[in-house]
């Protein structure tokens, strides 16, 4: 056999990778399509999956081309690129380099995300006042995960280094593919119905929003949210955030994190334990010397040691308050004696007997006062009436009568003051002091 004509891996990679370069057609290439994957190393470098429904390609953008971007690429985004196709050679797959990039939209997988998103919140599965506290020293700690992966290891082993006096129960569930939805929520319901657990953590590593979109299913959401068991969500790596997290009682960046959120550390709680027992003994120590050095004092004090003086000087006390008491009730007695009197007397000016009598003597004065009133007022117009009389009869008419005067009428009785108002032959009267005299006017003259 000749070995000559067999090619190394290395030459016939490098024979492609010159094909792919020499070929016109597979330089600045326009192609769209769907990140995933992606990742930004700390030089600045993207490497991520550009892929659509049937297919899909590596593709890397050095930081030289894409420190010009005013946009972050994130997965799920649809973009538009423009570079070039080449072969990596140490691991023989084909890639495109990227040369320019520029959003196209947003992935239907996001799309999803954010639409389920607004949906749930709209309807209060986020809001906080529905979350449960997480117990500070659960007895049992229920894990929803795959029972394979690397997530479960990192659970239980910071779990047992933490707190090894807690028991751990492990629900398995699938948490990638079509049927991970549903294993999540009976592990959700099997955890709850058997009520052992005391907290949940539910989650599994980091992957792709693709990987990890069993955690962005509603009925995931549901579940977790109806569960009566607190939850801790650890879906992912720090950067990944899932339905499961926001609906969640309480998010953990990672599988660690979760556990270390779900139970306290035993050495924490050690020294806290010897923290307090230290501040116990010292406040127990610091009492017993209160009370000997209030004991020491109680001892040395005049009524301890003289009871018998101390007792005998309340006595004097007692006879000195007896003797005050007495003089204050005399006194007191005394007080109300001379209220008494004056209330006594009070009232009998008050009663209704004085009260008519005094009432009965003030009528007879106001009668006395009221007969002087009217004899004055019937007196005062007397003499008033006697005057208008006089003045009355001097300036009456018949008054002048008397001096020999008489007054004229006219046959009707009207007065006659001149001779216009008669005639010739008219029949008149006049008035004397002492009588009327008929007459016939014969003749008139001026």
């Amino acid at each position: 056999m000749n070995e000559q004509r067999y090619l190394t891996v290395h030459a016939l990679t490098k024979y492609i990778k010159r094909k792919f370069d020499a070929d016109p057609h597979l330089q600045d290439v326009m192609v769209k399509g769907e990140i995933s994957n992606f990742k930004q190393h700390s030089s600045g470098h993207m490497y991520f999956t550009l892929k659509d429904e049937k297919a899909r390609i590596l593709a890397v953008m050095f930081s030289r081309y894409n420190q010009s971007m005013k946009f972050i690429p994130e997965n799920g985004m649809k973009i538009l690129i423009r570079g070039d196709l080449t072969v990596y050679e140490p691991s023989g797959q084909y890639q495109i380099y990227i040369k320019e990039m520029q959003p196209d939209g947003i992935g239907d997988l996001y799309l999803a995300f954010e639409q389920l998103k607004e949906k749930l919140e709209k309807n209060g599965l986020f809001s906080s006042e529905h979350k449960k506290p997480i117990p500070k020293f659960p007895r049992t700690v229920g894990v929803i995960t795959s029972p394979t992966g690397a997530a479960i290891r990192d659970i239980l082993s910071t779990i047992k280094r933490r707190f090894p006096v807690a028991n751990i129960l492990i629900y398995p569930a699938v948490v990638q593919g079509d049927q991970a939805k549903l294993s999540i929520v009976k592990a959700i319901q099997m955890a709850n119905d058997s009520s052992e657990a005391d907290v949940l953590i539910i989650g599994r590593g980091g992957g792709s929003i693709e990987e990890l979109w069993a955690f962005n299913e509603e009925i995931v959401a549901n579940s977790i949210f109806q569960s009566h068991i607190p939850i801790i969500s650890a879906v992912g790596h720090e950067t990944d955030f899932t339905i499961a997290d926001f609906v969640a009682d309480l998010r953990a960046p990672t599988p660690t994190g979760a556990a270390e959120l779900a139970v306290p550390h035993i050495e924490d709680l050690s020294e806290r334990i010897y923290n307090r027992q230290s501040r116990l003994v010292r406040a127990v120590k610091e009492q017993i010397n209160i009370q000997n050095n209030r004991l020491s004092r109680i001892q040395r004090s005049y009524a301890f040691r003289y009871p018998q003086k101390l007792y005998e000087q309340r006595l004097e006390q007692a006879d000195k308050w007896t003797e005050q008491l007495h003089r204050g009730a005399s006194k007191l007695i005394d007080r109300k004696t001379d209220q008494l009197e004056a209330i006594q007397k009070r009232m009998k000016r008050n009663h209704p007997d004085e009260q008519l009598m005094v009432a009965k003597a003030g009528q007879i004065k106001m009668e006395q006062r009221l007969n002087r009133v009217i004899t004055s007022i019937l007196s005062s117009k007397e003499k008033d009436f006697s005057h208008l009389l006089l003045t009355l009869e001097a300036l009456s008419p018949l008054k002048i009568m008397d001096r020999g005067y008489s007054i004229v009428y006219s046959d009707d009785g009207k007065l006659i003051k001149t001779v216009s108002q008669i005639k010739q032959n008219d029949n008149i009267k006049v008035k004397v002091s002492d009588g009327m005299i008929n007459c016939v006017v014969k003749e008139i003259g001026e």
